[in-house]
């Protein structure tokens, strides 16, 4: 694509979305980050919270099939 085919106002358009979502995902990041320091300061482990986070998000398959790698690497180190 030439400069000179550029729709100046749709390439503006489009940027300016991704401003807006970018701001968005910064601020639901931020509400994330006081959600953990809350559940923190209750006494949670933040740390084991977000591991659990992440397992919901992995597919059931995928993850089954992860823990049994794991363990199987774990039991030829002796540790399982």
């Amino acid at each position: 694509m030439s400069t000179n085919s550029i729709d100046s106002g749709h390439l503006k358009s489009f940027i300016e979305r991704i401003e807006r979502l970018e701001e968005e995902k910064r601020a639901l990041a931020e509400d994330i980050k006081d959600v953990y320091a809350e559940a923190k300061g209750t006494g949670y482990d933040v740390k084991i919270m977000r591991k659990i986070v992440s397992i919901r998000r992995m597919d059931h398959h995928k993850r089954k099939e992860e823990e049994e790698i794991l363990d199987l690497y774990l039991s030829a180190l002796g540790m399982g």
